[in-house]
This record gives C-alpha cells, sequence and structure tokens, in this order.
C-alpha cells in the first residue's frame, strides 16, 4: 500500500485494499502504542488543524497521533485564521501549502476541504464536513474487527437521520468493505439517490447489500446497531421536528430485542444526547466499546497521517 501524498477526503477515493491496509497499519500503531512504542515517522513534519467546528475526539486524535510519531501539530481555530473570511479559501490553502507538511480540516462546507487540496499541494485530511465524516468510518470498521474479527457479511444497522455525514460515509464504507448496510430511517431523511445508486455499484463489487428502510423490523439480524445525534452541529433549528420524526427510531431494549441475537453491539460517535437517539441504559451496557471505538478514533488518524505523509 502506497499512499504519499494523497488525501483523505472521502473514501470514495480508496481501494477496499487501501481502506484495510489502513485498518492493518491503525491496528498495528495501536497494538505498540499500548507497549509504550511510538514512532519518528512524521519527524520535521509540520501539521496545520484546521477547525472551523470544535472537537473533543478530531482534535485530541490529530495532535496526539501527529506527536506520538514525532511531528508538530499547530491548531487553528476560527479566529485564528482567515478561511474564507478577509482571505479565500484558494489564497489560505496556498500559504499553508507552503508553510505545512500536511492539513486537516474539520469544518462545513465539503468545497471547502476541496480547495484546499487542489491549492495547498500538501496531504488534505477530512475531520467532518457536512456531508462525509471518513476519519470516524475507519474508527468505526477498526472497532468492529476488534469485536468481530471480519468485516465482510456483517450487518451493519443505522438508525436516525439517514442523511447525514456519518450515514452518508458509512454506507460508503460498509459498500467497499463487504458489510451489509440497512439506513433504519423516515424516508425524508434518507440519503441522496445518486450516492444510494454509487454505493450500490460498490457493493456488486464487495458482495454488500444496500438497503433503507423505515420499519423497525430492518434491525432483524443486525451484529451492530449504530446511532448518531439527530440534530448535527448548526442544524439547532430543526430540533424540534427532528425529535419528532425520529423517536419512533430513538435506540433502546425494545429495538434491541428485535434484532433477535444477543451477541448484537451498539456504537455510537458521540457525543451522545441520551434520550434522543439512544437511551441512558442502552449506553451504558455498551460502554466499553463505545469508549473503545472514541479511542480508535486516534489510532486510525494516526495511521492516515502516517501512510500519506510520514517516512
Amino acid at each position: 500500500m502506497n499512499l504519499k501524498g494523497r488525501s483523505f477526503i472521502t473514501l470514495k477515493d480508496f481501494t477496499p485494499e487501501e481502506i484495510q491496509g489502513l485498518l492493518d497499519l491503525a491496528a498495528d500503531l495501536k497494538a505498540k502504542k499500548k507497549q509504550g512504542i511510538t514512532g519518528d515517522s512524521l519527524k520535521g513534519k509540520n501539521i496545520a488543524l484546521i477547525f472551523e467546528k470544535p472537537s473533543t475526539r478530531t482534535r485530541s486524535a490529530f495532535t496526539i497521533g501527529c506527536l506520538d510519531e514525532g511531528g508538530h501539530p499547530e491548531y487553528l481555530g476560527r479566529e485564528d485564521i482567515q478561511l474564507g473570511h478577509k482571505e479565500s479559501v484558494e489564497d489560505t490553502a496556498r500559504v499553508l501549502g507552503r508553510m505545512f507538511d500536511g492539513i486537516e480540516f474539520r469544518g462545513f462546507k465539503q468545497d471547502t476541504v476541496e480547495k484546499l487540496v487542489k491549492y495547498s499541494g500538501v496531504p488534505v485530511w477530512n475531520g467532518l464536513t457536512d456531508e462525509y465524516h471518513p476519519t470516524q468510518i475507519l474508527a468505526d470498521f477498526l472497532t468492529l474487527i476488534e469485536q468481530f474479527g471480519h468485516l465482510k457479511g456483517l450487518k451493519l444497522v443505522f438508525a436516525g437521520d439517514g442523511r447525514n455525514n456519518m450515514a452518508n460515509s458509512l454506507m460508503i464504507g460498509a459498500a467497499k468493505m463487504g458489510v451489509h448496510f440497512t439506513i433504519l430511517a423516515p424516508k425524508c431523511l434518507w440519503p441522496q439517490e445518486d450516492l444510494v445508486e454509487l454505493c450500490r455499484e460498490y457493493a456488486k463489487e464487495s458482495g454488500s447489500v444496500i438497503t433503507l428502510s423505515e420499519e423497525l423490523s430492518a434491525v432483524e439480524g443486525a451484529d451492530a446497531v449504530y446511532t448518531d445525534v439527530w440534530c448535527s452541529m448548526g442544524e439547532e433549528d430543526k430540533a424540534a421536528e427532528r425529535v419528532s420524526l425520529l423517536r419512533p427510531y430513538q435506540v433502546n431494549k425494545e429495538l434491541l430485542a428485535m434484532t433477535g441475537k444477543d451477541s448484537t453491539i451498539v456504537l455510537h460517535c458521540l457525543p451522545a444526547v441520551k434520550g434522543n437517539e439512544i437511551t441512558e441504559d442502552v449506553f451504558d451496557s455498551f460502554v466499553d466499546v463505545i469508549f473503545d471505538e472514541a479511542e480508535n478514533r486516534m489510532h486510525t488518524i494516526k495511521a492516515v497521517m502516517v501512510a500519506t505523509l510520514g517516512k
């Protein structure tokens, strides 16, 4: 696997073999860190961390991952640079590309991260946009491998807002990696049809099945049930409408019982609004795996930086 110089913007850009390679590297880096072994793959590298949206896991993961490998991370928040305000995204990208060796971006528009790629000339990593959250998917898949020993053939059900960045990215990743994927959501919150069709093309290659359903019975046979907040950052004005729409799709004991399996796990990308998308008792029942998943953000993000920028 040679990903040197590549950006990490969406899993659409990566083959199943490349995704698996990143997961294998992340598992290796995680095992080494548990033994107290860190590296110098990013020694002498300066990495810009651009955050339009605040974050606990993404910021911590990129910072620690960079430091563990000998690099220097520089946090650039909304008040620190002029990205798209007094200076165009294109010109900011040109400046940062001359000073930094890699750029992480977490914000709103997918167009912004794509401009950073086009004009900076250095690897750019998507820490989250309104459309995609690819680093989270790597963490989710590493967690599934740790729980089940494999990905191919697992059934993953996403319950909630089926057209948000998490549902989009999980569908892409699952379709590429042979994971059967179901979006359980009201039809008005299903993903865009063109993305569904693209993922079904990927699924033909991998052997997975992509399903969209409004029926709770679609969780039957699920190995993992995944949920996320019902209102993403910047959508607070839609909170009451979303709660009303999505209340039937809450991950609770009753929904889990419908899987018909005792081995089903629950995943959540955090932060969680307990009492909305997931009940507190279910969250507490799966707290260990959910926080394994959170920790795995660091190991998988480190793998992305090492693979694309490391020596």
